[in-house]
């Protein structure tokens, strides 16, 4: 009989305790209405989307306006977030398009060849964080666990447009009218989480559109976990 309390103690320890899991791969989109060669990865944003394995978020930066169109759904905190993402990859500049899948690789303009095998190999990998995101009215619910020590993580929550039409009159682009998919809005931080302690946290939400909450070390490290409610 003794010999059994080790294993029956492994058991409940199993119950309470947070295990590895999946998540959805977070493919982002660096792109502008000013650039002549995003047209082809803004396209290929459209056939991400209705993958649900994949949150595909297009992020319009505002560092080609000058060239004579504005782009009508720029934010500058994205061009920040991009120069982030280069810093900490050791990169000089910044461009479009790109794609940066989990905070982690990234991949020169539309190749969906590559894009695949990149979001296969983030898929396969497992994440210490649980995350559940449920809606409630006007506010979401977010509830996180950690499996092992992860922090200092950063918890993060967007909205987005699934479809967006721009015509463009000027600018590289001229005589063109473009759909975009998944336009990203309203970018911001919820709260640092330590990846310790167990996480339970409402955030406004006012409206229907879609949203996503995610888990990332920092603003420009690896996203450990992601979950939208569409």
């Amino acid at each position: 009989m003794k010999r059994l309390i080790p294993l029956v103690l492994a058991a409940v320890a199993s119950l309470v305790t947070p295990a590895a899991a999946q998540s959805p791969v977070v493919v982002e989109l660096f792109t502008s209405q000013g650039c002549s060669s995003c047209p082809p990865a803004d396209k290929l944003m459209h056939e991400l989307a209705k993958r649900d394995d994949v949150i595909a978020l297009a992020l319009h930066v505002d560092y080609w306006d000058y060239i004579g169109w504005k782009d009508e759904f720029a934010d500058p905190a994205y061009a920040e977030r991009q120069r982030g993402y280069a810093i900490a990859a050791g990169r000089r500049s910044v461009y479009t398009p790109q794609m940066i899948i989990n905070g982690q690789a990234d991949i020169v303009g539309a190749r969906p060849m590559e894009l695949s095998k990149v979001i296969s190999d983030h898929s396969d990998k497992m994440t210490p964080i649980t995350l559940a995101v449920t809606r409630s009215g006007d506010q979401v619910n977010i509830t996180a666990q950690s499996a092992e020590p992860s922090g200092p993580l950063v918890v993060q929550m967007l909205r987005y447009t699934p479809e967006r039409t721009s015509r463009i009159t000027r600018g590289e682009n001229a005589g063109h009218t473009i759909t975009y998919a998944n336009v990203t809005e309203g970018w911001k931080i919820l709260q640092q989480w330590d990846g310790v302690t167990d996480l339970a946290i409402k955030a406004d939400a006012p409206g229907d559109k879609p949203l996503v909450v995610m888990v990332q070390k920092g603003v420009d490290g690896p996203i450990l976990a992601a979950a939208q409610i569409k």
